[in-house]
């Protein structure tokens, strides 16, 4: 068994969980927080679609699936965090959104990676 690092190419997928911990597998060392954010805007094509939809009430598909695209992309740049601190996992995965100005989101993924035994 060698102590080079493997290849990123050759490792398994970090996991990721909103759990304590994961089972089967336990936990060797925590690492740190691992984050992933991103931030984004509406724009005015969205924007009136969404107006109209207002008027008439209901779901506004634009802006969930505006939402889904961004905890995706956050999810996956915590995912990209977790593997450049050389964790396995990550567990208490969360996600948070704040309102960063009129008209944009943040959405942050975090959670503890962690090395598992």
């Amino acid at each position: 068994m060698s102590n080079t690092p493997e290849h990123p190419a050759t490792r398994a997928p970090v996991l990721v969980t909103m759990a304590d911990d994961i089972p089967g597998h336990e936990v060797e060392a925590v690492i740190g927080i691992a984050r992933g954010s991103v931030v984004r805007a509406r724009f005015f094509g969205r924007d009136f679609v969404a107006g109209l939809r207002n008027l008439v009430g209901g779901e506004v598909s634009e802006y969930t699936k505006l939402m889904a695209e961004a905890r995706e992309q956050a999810l996956g740049r915590l995912v990209s965090h977790a593997e450049e601190m050389g964790a396995d996992a990550v567990v208490t995965f969360r996600f948070s959104t704040a309102a960063v100005m009129e008209g944009t989101a943040e959405v942050l993924a975090y959670g503890t990676a962690v090395k598992l035994k």
